[in-house]
This record gives structure tokens, sequence and C-alpha cells, in this order.
């Protein structure tokens, strides 16, 4: 079968009852799992996974919910919680014989991996997140005018309905806009690549909103469980973003660090899609932060 990563293969493993993730897998070594963000699939990790597999097992998953991976219903709130998904990985890492492993996300896998690092810590060696804050700090600090450039994460938090119907009616243009705005170099995302991503997005509009209606309400919940309980984040944790805090007010390094101990938070001149814009900045993130 021939894979989106070159010169990786592909499987279809089993991680819950009724739900298969859609799997590519490179290279030999030390285990690392990368996750995708919205509006992409494990196609995004391509040029950094390339580069990792050089020494690593590289494992890149698409999401619950995303391109070739399962999308259950979303009517169980439970369904697509980032402990739900997290739980998806670790089965994944497990089934593949990777007890431990490093642990990448960017954007909505970096939330699904820092839910991953909390719920399970003795799993998760190494934590990278890139370009996003928690569920539960992210929500605290979009507020005012300036938080018009989240106006996605308002309206997929509405009830079911409307906003899967409002997003239906113009798939390409509702994800093509992230692809656009979002990205500072507009060729790191090739014609391919850009097709292949609103094809995938279009067909999983349900199960996209229920990921983000699910960080408006239980996500929520048990980030602010955990902060209240003075949970942290064990194992080194590194953290690549743009600037967001200068722009909306806010000290990531000091949001991020009050759940990693053992933090290092770098900004980045690269626009969001960093893995496709800056690889080797990205790769050489998750490299360092490997040998700590």
């Amino acid at each position: 079968m021939t894979t989106i990563i070159p010169d990786f293969t592909d499987e279809r493993i089993t991680v819950a009852d009724g739900v298969q993730l859609q799997v590519s897998i490179g290279g030999s070594g030390p285990p690392v799992v990368l996750l995708h963000g919205f509006p992409q699939t494990r196609l995004m990790w391509a040029r950094v996974a390339a580069e990792l597999a050089t020494d690593h097992t590289v494992i890149c998953p698409d999401l619950r919910g995303y391109g070739e991976s399962d999308k259950p219903a979303g009517t169980d709130p439970t369904s697509y919680a980032k402990r739900t998904m997290a739980a998806d990985v670790v089965t994944l890492a497990a089934a593949l014989g990777h007890p431990r492993f490093a642990l990448v996300g960017h954007d909505r896998g970096a939330l699904v991996a820092f839910r991953a690092g909390l719920d399970h810590p003795g799993v998760i060696t190494h934590l990278a997140c890139l370009d996003v804050l928690p569920t539960l700090d992210m929500w605290e600090v979009m507020r005012g005018a300036d938080a018009a450039v989240g106006f996605h994460l308002y309206l997929m938090a509405q009830p079911p309905g409307l906003p899967e119907a409002l997003i239906s009616a113009s798939p390409d243009a509702f994800f093509g806009h992230f692809l656009d705005v979002w990205t500072k170099d507009p060729t790191a995302i090739g014609a391919p690549a850009r097709a292949h991503y609103l094809t995938a997005s279009a067909a999983a509009v349900p199960s996209i909103v229920a990921d983000y209606r699910a960080s408006a309400g239980i996500d929520v919940d048990h980030d602010r469980t955990d902060r209240d309980a003075g949970r942290t984040l064990r194992m080194p944790v590194s953290v690549l973003q743009q600037d967001w805090g200068t722009a909306l007010g806010y000290d990531a390094a000091q949001v991020w660090g009050a759940w990693a101990p053992d933090l290092v938070h770098r900004t980045t001149d690269a626009g969001h899609f960093m893995a496709e814009e800056a690889p080797r900045e990205v790769a050489a993130t998750i490299r360092d932060l490997l040998t700590r």
C-alpha cells in the first residue's frame, strides 16, 4: 500500500470499541508519535517525519474523527474528549509494541498530547506542543475584539446542528480560510496537499465540530479539575509557538510554565503550519527535547 508519507508504511489499528486509526510508520529506533492539527491530517508531518526517521521509529496517526481514521458519532460528549483521544494514542502505540514513547502534537493534536501527558505520565517520556495553549488557558485569554481571530472556536462550540450546517454549506471556503490566513509562507502547503486537506476536512465536518465542541465543555472540565488539584506534566516539555502572547496580551511562557515545571518555551517566525513552513526548526526542537 502506498502511504501519504513517502517511504512509510500504513497500518490500521483498533484503539477502542468500533474505532480504528489509520497510521503511517517509518524508521527505527526510539519511538516518537506525531499528532496533526486542524484542518489537516498526518500528511502535515511528512518532512519532519522523514528527518526524524533516520534514527527514530516515527508514528503518525490520523486522529479519531480526521483523515482516514474512524469518525464515531459525537452524540456522547466523551467521544471527542481529549482524554478519549489521548487514550487512543496510548493504545495505538502499545499495539505497535511501544509501551513508552515521546509525543509531539500540533494544534488539536497538541491538546491531545497535553492530555496524554497529564493522564499517562508513566507512558509519555517527552512532550512537545506546537502553537497552542492548554484548553482552559486558551479560553481564559480569548477576550475582546482580539478574540475574533478565534471565531471558529466559538462557532463550533454551539449546540449540534447550526455549526455543521453552516460549515457543510461551503467547506472549501471555511477550511481553506485557515490554510490561507494561518500560513506566512504561501508556498509551504502545495496544491496537492491543500486539495488533500480540503477533501479530508469536508468529509469529516461532524466529527471535527464534535472535537471542537468538546473543547468548550468536557475538556475545560478536565483541565480545571487537574489545575485545581495541582497536577502538572512530569516529563520534559518543549513548546514552540508563534508570539500569540504579545498579540493577545498574555505571557505564554508563564502560562505553560504553570503546567510544565521542566519547560523549554520558544517562539518562531514561522506561521501556524510550522511543520511545513519550518520543518528543520521543528525537527531540531524535537531532537533537543529528546536529549533532556
